[in-house]
């Protein structure tokens, strides 16, 4: 007697909002994954959704906030429901890790809690939810890789992301990140490139190599030992048809010669580098145990460029840290004008709770910390601005990715992760062509074919 064929699951429409870093744009897209042999299709609107998934990021107050605004929408959805229809509404990632019980008290109507390291158990914490017997919470720190229990991922469009480190052990007094994310665990380098060959395999030209301090990579190697960074991405330039490897966000003090060196050797690896120094005053580095000073920070600027020139750099600012002073925020600036970065992420000091800097003194002031951020962001803006108008009249590689606002119009990166827009055919979306930078827009550039032979 054949045994019959079970049915296939209903169909749910699940909606996944993604708040702040890379990593968690990631891990959205493995939760729609893990999620999608239980029925669940992405929907494009949470009106409609059967379940909803806010992935939160807990890195500022107002991003933390903006979690409980939209779960005030969603209350107002879910309560609206009729025909036995229902919403399930799940909070993950680092708001959830963080503040679960305070989720709980203000939001009792979200029925699943998960933490980052945990949402391959989304489909059981889905059935549990379905009972109707309280919140189901899973925020602990499971002993077992969540990479271990992940399906292959799918690959959408010629770019991708990889997640090959995660947590963290610097322990900055500003960043809840080593208590919402972990300890660091580096994936083995087996995975990862088993990953990159099917993401290739699939019509990615582009892997994006993804880490709270992605080049503290510290992999097990198929023979056993350990891989840094430097020689996973030489690994990964071995993969035929693989065009372009990035990486982000790495620390000051896991840049190691073998990673530095990789810039020089591997062609395919962009000549873009996101290296985040917070300060430019060593007081304020000091306070907060950044453990590199404004001199080595510089020292390793020095070394990347000597491996290749035409580096390019973007950096993270914090403005307002506790005691910082106009003298400690002016080396700040003077730091900026001495590197020239082509761009930065810059935000006020907020105090999250939990973390050293929360309950130090000296905290300055709203009023300040908006002045200083306001200048900081001119002179960032400024620079921004005058490296793209160096790129015009240059001649990139571009990965076309999409197609752009306007008919015949085609959107992609040049290798300084530029938007780059061009009257081109549909057909060249997913290649490498080569174009001549002809104007600049705010944020963008624009450009006319040279060769629609792919690069």
């Amino acid at each position: 007697m054949t045994a019959s064929t079970p049915p296939p699951p209903p169909r749910r429409k699940l909606f996944i909002k993604t708040y702040g870093c890379q990593m968690n744009v990631y891990d959205s897209a493995r939760m729609a994954d893990v999620l999608a042999p239980q029925g669940f299709v992405a929907t494009e609107s949470p009106d409609d959704a059967d379940m909803v998934i806010l992935n939160t990021c807990h890195i500022r107050e107002k991003a933390a906030e903006k979690v409980f605004s939209d779960l005030g929408r969603l209350r107002a959805l879910k309560d609206t429901r009729r025909n036995g229809q229902d919403m399930t509404i799940a909070v993950a990632g680092c708001v959830a890790q963080a503040e679960g019980a305070e989720i709980s008290a203000r939001a009792p109507y979200v029925d699943i809690l998960v933490g980052p390291q945990s949402y391959h158990r989304l489909p059981e914490l889905v059935a549990r939810a379905a009972r109707k017997q309280g919140v189901v919470i899973d925020t602990d720190f499971p002993s077992e890789p969540k990479f271990d229990y992940l399906p292959t991922p799918r690959a959408e469009g010629p770019t991708a992301f990889i997640s090959v480190q995660e947590g963290c052990d610097k322990f900055c007094t500003f960043c809840v990140v080593p208590y919402t994310r972990g300890a660091e665990y580096s994936r083995p380098a087996a995975d990862v490139l088993r990953e990159a060959r099917g993401l290739v395999a699939a019509g990615v030209r582009e892997i994006t190599l993804l880490g709270q301090n992605v080049n503290a990579y510290h992999g097990e190697a198929p023979d056993r030992s350990t891989w840094g960074l430097g020689r996973l991405m030489r690994e990964l330039s071995d993969i035929d048809g693989l065009a372009r490897i990035r990486y982000t966000t790495s620390h000051p003090r896991d840049m190691d010669e073998e990673l530095m060196a990789a810039h020089r050797d591997v062609l395919q690896l962009m000549p873009f580098l996101h290296l985040p120094v917070q300060s430019g005053s060593d007081k304020i580095l000091a306070a907060m145990n950044r453990q590199h000073t404004r001199d080595d920070y510089r020292r390793v600027i020095d070394r990347l460029r000597n491996y290749r020139a035409d580096l390019v750099l973007s950096s993270d600012f914090i403005v307002g840290f506790p005691d910082e002073s106009d003298a400690d925020f002016q080396a700040t600036i003077d730091l900026i004008e001495e590197i020239k970065f082509a761009q930065a992420y810059s935000f006020k000091y907020s105090r999250r709770p939990g973390t050293p800097a929360t309950a130090m003194k000296s905290q300055v002031s709203e009023t300040i910390k908006a002045e200083r951020l306001a200048i900081l962001q001119t002179l960032i803006d400024h620079q921004l601005e005058t490296f793209n108008a160096s790129c015009v009249g240059r001649e990139f590689d571009v990965l076309l990715t999409h197609a752009g606002r306007h008919s015949g119009q085609l959107v992609g990166r040049s290798p300084y992760l530029q938007p780059v827009y061009v009257n081109a055919d549909k057909q060249l979306i997913g290649q490498v062509v080569k174009l001549r930078m002809t104007e600049v827009a705010t944020y963008s550039l624009g450009a006319e074919l040279i060769d629609a032979k792919a690069a």
